[in-house]
């Protein structure tokens, strides 16, 4: 079975397939909160061309608050609905923290090549949530077994379409004057669909 979701934004659609069968933890969370519409409405808090695109904080659901900075706002800080349950692609139960994150999921089989989705979190162990991010580029010092860096970011899933066209297009979105992270004109996620087939 293939599990493929479908990122539906104010510039266009781009599908992902999640590697559920060597990542049921993280995927799982991912699908849970895609299935709670989750994700609807919010919108896309930080490109680095060159780098990633991230979204998926719950504060970034206010455009106005959206052109604000990420410190002032709380804009990446949020993370999943505190102290939930969800089931793990295997079918085991799983809860998130009181912060709302869940354990790593740390393997060697994928890397934060360009084109995969990974875990953002906040540097510390087991701090994954929400957030996620597109690398736009091979970023092999985000993988934990890399060595080069403290980072531990495990990837989860690849876009399978519209990443030359959509996803690129976003990577290079005109870029707010007032915070170097945030484009200028907001890109919202209108909805995010997942289907098995």
């Amino acid at each position: 079975m293939v599990t493929t979701v479908t990122f539906e934004t104010s510039e266009g659609t781009f599908k992902a397939e999640l590697f559920t069968e060597k990542m049921p933890i993280t995927c799982g969370n991912l699908i849970d909160l895609i299935n709670q519409k989750y994700y609807d409405g919010l919108y896309i808090h930080r490109i680095v061309p060159d780098y990633c695109i991230q979204f998926g904080c719950p504060n970034a659901i206010n455009p106005h608050v959206y052109y604000g900075t990420l410190e002032e706002e709380g804009i990446g800080e949020g993370a999943g609905p505190p102290e939930t349950s969800f089931k793990s692609c295997t079918g085991k139960k799983h809860t998130r923290d009181e912060y709302g994150n869940i354990e790593d999921e740390l393997i060697k089989d994928f890397s934060n090549k360009e084109g995969t989705l990974s875990m953002a979190n906040s540097g510390e162990p087991d701090t994954g949530g929400s957030q996620f991010f597109i690398n736009v580029k091979d970023n092999p010092h985000l993988d934990w077994f890399n060595g080069s860096s403290e980072s531990a970011h495990p990837v989860f899933g690849k876009i399978i379409e519209g990443y030359d066209t959509i996803v690129k297009k976003i990577e290079h979105a005109e870029i707010s004057e007032t915070n170097s992270e945030q484009p200028a004109k907001p890109i919202q996620m209108k909805s995010v669909t997942v289907t098995i087939s």
